[in-house]
């Protein structure tokens, strides 16, 4: 018998020898074995940046603009919805046709409507006196280049009222309201009026009051026991009532002449102080005058506070302001003492302006 072969192993493939890294003894952070350490923070330098937020300063200042604009519209139009609109330049046969240029007719009226009888008497109103008229009557031309021009045409002007015959200027208001005064004065002048603005008695000196007063250096003592008024000669600052007087008052050699001097000296004043840098740069100033000024004046329909805001922007300079040329006095039946233009002068002197030209120096009257 063969002897048996001895059983051998499987060949084994030899592997190759790892090493195991060394476990950790450190307790880990939790106190269970095994959890791997959190891993080591970089240092500071190596961190990556962080993203900064990016600023907008012109998208704020957009915004700011947005804001402001929203704000003014706002306001523009809270203004004009307060003006009291009235059918002053209503159409008539025979109308004078357009005229180059902006004319607006200002009126001052004796209205006393609203006031109690402290008013009147603080105010030196008189009282009721009749039908309203017209204290002041200005006739404003802005040409399309240049200076504009401020015109005074006194109340006892003697002219030709339609319907009436002829008459004192502001009766034409008493007779037939502004729309028969716009009606008289464009005949008189051969000027179509575009605008046309009117003042009372409180709307006049509240305004006065809301810009703290206005500075006027008086020509000539006035004492005025019927305006209110005792003012000595020389440079002054007036109050409302003090400045209501001085413009009403015919209490002087020249009367209404001298009246309409002061009247356009002391425009001349107010515009200058409601235009100036410190009130319109201040709001506290500003949006109280602008109220007050919108709540006082009656326009005609189609006007609005934009148009307004224009003709105190082309009067604030160095504006021509004189008075339409006199011929003399008269004393007349029924309308007691009267002005009369003088027929020549006025007619050159109006139709320059209806002709947008400048007044020749001849024809002013400063």
């Amino acid at each position: 018998m063969r002897k048996a072969e001895p059983e051998y192993a499987p060949t084994q493939q030899p592997e190759p020898f790892h090493d195991p890294s060394p476990r950790s003894h450190a307790p880990s952070p939790r106190g269970r074995r095994g959890t791997p350490p959190p891993p080591a923070t970089p240092p500071r330098a190596d961190r990556a940046p962080r993203p900064r937020r990016k600023r907008h300063p012109f998208r704020w200042f957009l915004v700011f603009l947005l804001v402001l604009a929203v704000a003014s519209i706002a306001g523009v139009i809270n203004l004009d919805g307060k003006l009291t609109r009235i059918d002053a330049l209503a159409g008539y046969a025979d109308r004078v046709g357009n005229t180059p240029g902006t004319n607006w007719l200002l009126v001052g009226s004796d209205g006393r409507g609203g006031l109690s009888t402290e008013q009147e008497q603080e105010l030196a109103t008189g009282g009721d006196v009749g039908p309203e008229r017209t204290d002041t009557i200005m006739l404003v031309h802005i040409p399309k280049s240049g200076r504009a021009t401020l015109v005074s045409l006194p109340r006892d002007s003697y002219v030709s009222i339609p319907g009436h015959g002829k008459d004192k200027l502001n009766a034409a208001f008493a007779f037939g309201g502004p729309q028969l005064l716009v009606q008289t004065v464009e005949g008189a002048t051969g000027l179509r009026i575009d605008h046309y603005a009117q003042i009372g008695f409180a709307g006049f000196a509240g305004i006065v009051d809301t810009l703290g007063g206005i500075d006027v250096c008086v020509p000539k003592p006035i004492d005025d026991p019927l305006a209110g008024i005792n003012l000595e000669a020389g440079c002054q600052k007036l109050n409302g009532p003090e400045s209501l007087g001085f413009v009403r008052s015919r209490a002087t050699a020249l009367a209404d002449i001298d009246r309409m001097n002061n009247q356009r000296l002391f425009m001349a004043a107010l515009l200058q102080k409601a235009t100036s840098g410190a009130t319109l740069a201040n709001p506290f100033k500003l949006w109280p005058l602008a109220t007050d000024t919108a709540g006082s004046l009656k326009v005609d329909e189609d006007d609005h506070i934009w148009d307004l805001g224009r003709l105190g922007w082309a009067m604030r300079g160095d504006t021509v302001a004189t008075t339409v040329p006199v011929g003399g006095f008269d004393d007349v039946d029924g309308s007691g003492n009267v002005v009369l233009w003088d027929k020549t002068k006025a007619s050159a002197f109006f139709e320059a302006l209806a002709d947008d030209r400048s007044i020749p120096e001849e024809l002013l009257t400063r």
